[in-house]
């Protein structure tokens, strides 16, 4: 089975002018990261003269400096050096799920150039860090995968015209669990779908580190000083949003947003730590990553649902193996906000969600 890594490459220069210099991004996101030029030095395992002059051509090219010394020996990024490691981070923040999905699809392709290639498990799952772990799971389990991050009604739509093998939905717990079912029932076929419990996890509001906007509730999202991150429409957790502002009575359209809405809960969390917006909704892993707050709104389950006459066998046998495996479930429980308990756990509609069978009443 092909590997494929497709990762984002930018560069920047001042118009008619040369590039920035080459390793600069990373050597200003380790020092970010690390406190001081001698440690992102070690960190990417350059030498010290060599960093130095990095900087020292940068400052040259851009007539500004791009670090300050601290006490003690340290180092800061200034304004416009912090802007760069932010906008690298948006940028693979973004585009990080498209890139997975393209080199899946160039992975299978490959392989059907070989003498009997190994049918691969068809996705279409909402982005998440949970999928994001299985993806690497199942490459290391050698299960060929093409991987496609798509809305939740998209995801259901390929399901329902064989485009996939699994679809990828997330639930609330709770009360909103019925009214979100509502919206999905149309495409849903209690007799033959099975849920495949991947894990429950936390969502909620993503906020600046301190929280200096003072907000507590959803109602604070509306306020005129408040700058929001949206998700893309039709995106699970932009409906998600949507519906627990309705049912506070509130009107996701007063929400005073920025100009761009993010694909990824990631970017979400990489837009609020590089300053451009106070507040977002999404998961809390990235929050955690970036040193932001969080204040978790609900919790929900997500799974995929598949044709239950089809899990007995390959692929999707191996991958509920991969999914009971102690050593993926652990890999879950690490992720800020999420319980694997259930990981792999199969049932029907009626059983997972008390889901009707049709004619069965409403």
């Amino acid at each position: 089975m092909f590997e494929i890594d497709i990762r984002p490459d930018w560069t920047l220069r001042i118009r008619g002018g040369q590039p920035l210099p080459g390793h600069l991004i990373g050597l200003l996101g380790a020092v970010h990261e690390h406190g001081s030029l001698a440690a992102a030095c070690r960190a990417c395992g350059l030498s010290y003269r060599y960093a130095w002059g990095l900087l020292q051509q940068a400052t040259s090219q851009l007539g500004a400096p791009l670090l300050v010394p601290t006490r003690g020996r340290g180092a800061r990024l200034t304004g416009f050096g912090e802007r760069l490691v932010w906008a690298d981070r948006r940028i693979a923040d973004r585009l990080s799920p498209m890139l997975e999905s393209l080199a899946a699809e160039i992975g299978i392709e490959l392989e059907r150039t070989l003498a009997d290639p190994a049918a691969p498990l068809r996705m279409h799952a909402s982005h998440g860090f949970g999928v994001e772990a299985l993806r690497r799971f199942l490459a290391e389990a050698g299960t060929p995968l093409d991987l496609k991050y798509r809305s939740p009604d998209d995801a259901l739509a390929a399901l329902r015209a064989g485009a996939c093998d699994l679809a990828g939905l997330h639930l609330p717990i709770g009360p909103m669990q019925r009214e979100l079912l509502d919206h999905y029932r149309g495409r849903l076929d209690p007799q033959r779908d099975r849920v495949v419990h991947l894990a429950v996890r936390r969502q909620g509001i993503v906020l600046a580190s301190g929280n200096p906007k003072r907000v507590g509730a959803l109602a604070d999202l509306l306020r005129p000083d408040l700058r929001f991150i949206h998700r893309q429409p039709g995106s699970g957790t932009r409906l998600l949003l949507e519906r627990l502002l309705a049912r506070e009575g509130l009107d996701i359209a007063r929400i005073h947003g920025c100009d761009v809405e993010e694909l990824t809960h990631a970017a979400v969390a990489a837009y609020v730590a590089s300053g451009l917006a106070d507040a977002g909704f999404g998961l809390e892993p990235p929050a955690r990553r970036y040193g932001l707050d969080f204040i978790p709104i609900l919790s929900e389950h997500y799974f995929f649902l598949c044709d239950g006459d089809l899990l007995p066998r390959a692929p999707l046998a191996g991958l509920v193996e991969v999914l009971r495996s102690p050593a993926f479930r652990a890999e879950l429980d690490r992720l800020p906000g999420y319980d694997a308990s259930r990981c792999g756990e199969v049932q029907t509609l009626a059983e997972a969600f008390a889901v009707p069978a049709r004619g069965a009443g409403p």
